[in-house]
């Protein structure tokens, strides 16, 4: 057991504070939305409000908050500025992936959590490449630590590196020159270490999510945390959800809680000549406020309640991939149902819904997507590793 040299702050996730978190990360989106740099003023928001360390277990000094708090915060982040909260759930990962498995050498560790003191101090997993793709759909990483005496040597392209140069620890998806698989702690300030400004995306644009090549990087051999086998091969972990993993689609329920706001303010301030009164007056756009709020109870409902049936029945673990799915349905169709009633006016710039939209929507992106998801679903039901060839 470890014992605490720092003391974190403790987040307080009461609806006003995080309304207050949201109002201000909100302030700078749009801004950060159409020049795509990194939101360094909605960090700092979520470093004050101590929303960055949440994770941080209790014996390194940190408030050691679960997965159901994880989603207040990312929910509440996600509404403000999707970019921010993606980058936030991404170091509230690599922190809770640490209280769960001490996976970290112990004094990296302590580094990361003393710098977190005092700035916003980012994590991430760098793991897709430009010709494998995303890992979760298989196959070995062609990025190599090679052990050289008392170091491992890193060669390697990512792409999809969310964070960019905002980073201070990569976890880098490596193949070992001694047959292993798993990830090397690299310190984002080391030699050969360089960035390829990639990302012009459809949404989450000030995210950073460029690329990145390491040239003959220098990292302790400490730093790299093997991948357990299972039945003797390599599987990655994001290839099926777990409830730490429930960050991601949290977010996004942020960002249809934003698109509700901005349909509810265009329709209750839309006045047309022949109608001589707001929108929001009428049955049909009452309708439209209505679905769009059933969308947004439906995904909220699942996640908590998938979150709640994840820590006390093992067997419901099967099932969170598809969870995630049917979520990342409800988020895209309150969105779209939004601004499919508006018309024009939501698919200008001057209106927040287009960026909603065009947000929301990255929702697919994260591992596992929907087709996998299904797939392996669907096998489970089935009991496909049951059945054998008909005998011929």
């Amino acid at each position: 057991m470890t014992t605490a040299s720092v003391e974190l702050t403790v987040p307080d996730l009461s609806p006003a504070a995080l309304s207050a978190v949201t109002e201000e990360v909100a302030a700078t989106a749009a801004e950060y939305d159409r020049s795509g740099a990194f939101p360094a003023a909605g960090l700092q928001v979520a470093h004050r409000a101590g929303l960055l360390t949440a994770t941080v277990a209790t014996d390194y000094g940190g408030p050691g908050l679960g997965p159901a708090d994880v989603a207040r915060i990312l929910i509440a982040l996600g509404e403000g500025d999707p970019s921010v909260a993606l980058i936030t759930a991404n170091t509230l990962a690599g922190h809770s992936a640490q209280a769960l498995g001490r996976q970290w050498p112990e004094q990296l560790y302590r580094e990361l959590v003393g710098r977190s003191v005092d700035e916003p101090t980012l994590v991430n997993a760098t793991r897709a490449e430009p010709e494998l793709g995303a890992p979760a759909r298989g196959g070995l990483p062609a990025t190599t630590a090679t052990r050289s005496d008392d170091h491992w040597v890193l060669h390697g392209h990512k792409s999809f590196a969310t964070g960019g140069t905002g980073l201070a620890f990569h976890q880098v998806w490596v193949a070992t020159d001694d047959g292993r698989v798993g990830h090397l702690l690299v310190d984002a300030t080391s030699p050969g270490i360089s960035w390829l400004e990639t990302w012009d995306h459809l949404g989450l644009r000030a995210s950073n999510t460029h690329d990145v090549i390491y040239d003959g990087v220098r990292v302790p051999l400490e730093n790299f945390i093997e991948i357990p086998r299972v039945d003797g091969v390599y599987r990655d972990p994001a290839a099926a959800a777990g409830a730490g993993s429930f960050g991601h689609p949290a977010l996004y329920i942020g960002v249809a809680r934003a698109a509700r706001t901005a349909f509810v303010d265009f329709a209750r301030s839309r006045v047309p000549s022949a109608l001589g009164r707001p929108i929001a007056t009428t049955e049909r756009i009452q309708c439209v406020a209505g679905e769009i709020d059933t969308q947004i109870a439906t995904a909220e409902t699942l996640l908590f309640g998938a979150l709640a049936r994840a820590e006390y029945e093992p067997e419901f673990v099967a099932q969170l991939s598809v969870i995630k799915v049917a979520i990342a349905r409800a988020v895209t169709s309150a969105a779209n149902t939004a601004v499919a009633a508006l018309g024009n006016a939501a698919l200008t710039r001057h209106n927040p819904l287009e960026r909603h939209l065009r947000d929301v929507l990255c929702v697919r992106v994260h591992p596992p997507q929907e087709d996998t998801a299904l797939v392996a679903a669907g096998r489970r039901v089935l009991d496909v590793g049951s059945l054998s060839a008909p005998a011929t």
